[in-house]
């Protein structure tokens, strides 16, 4: 049995602690799962990026809401939580690195990027 105590962030009424379905589901995962070293770093990891994202939206509806400043918190957001580059992108920067040997992941990236085109 596990009791969470609510806790909300003072710059909004965004709440800082996982709802108990979260909580729950973290518990169960860490209980059951074979591995529980790779599963209780993944666990874990999931547990701080989910609060790092409540944090960052507090802090995004604080510049909407007291400044009106949405471009600052879209852009705020753009740069905590980049997109992943595209396939395309990871190829190109795999060919563009110049390296005279490319291992096994970097050509797997390549092939299927280049699967990925049309066969026109």
């Amino acid at each position: 049995m596990y009791l969470v105590v609510p806790h909300t962030n003072h710059m909004t009424d965004r709440p800082i602690t996982p709802p108990p379905e979260m909580v729950n589901e973290w518990v169960r995962k860490l209980e059951f799962l074979p591995d529980k070293q790779v599963f209780s770093e993944q666990v874990f990891s999931e547990v701080a990026q989910w609060g790092s994202d409540q944090e960052l939206e507090a802090c995004c509806e604080w510049f909407v809401r007291d400044w009106n400043d949405i471009e600052t918190a879209d852009k705020l957001r753009a740069a905590r939580r980049p997109k992943p580059p595209s396939l395309k992108e990871q190829a190109l920067a795999l060919v563009n690195s110049n390296k005279p040997y490319l291992d096994d992941t970097s050509m797997d990236i390549i092939r299927k990027a280049l699967e990925a085109l049309p066969n026109d």
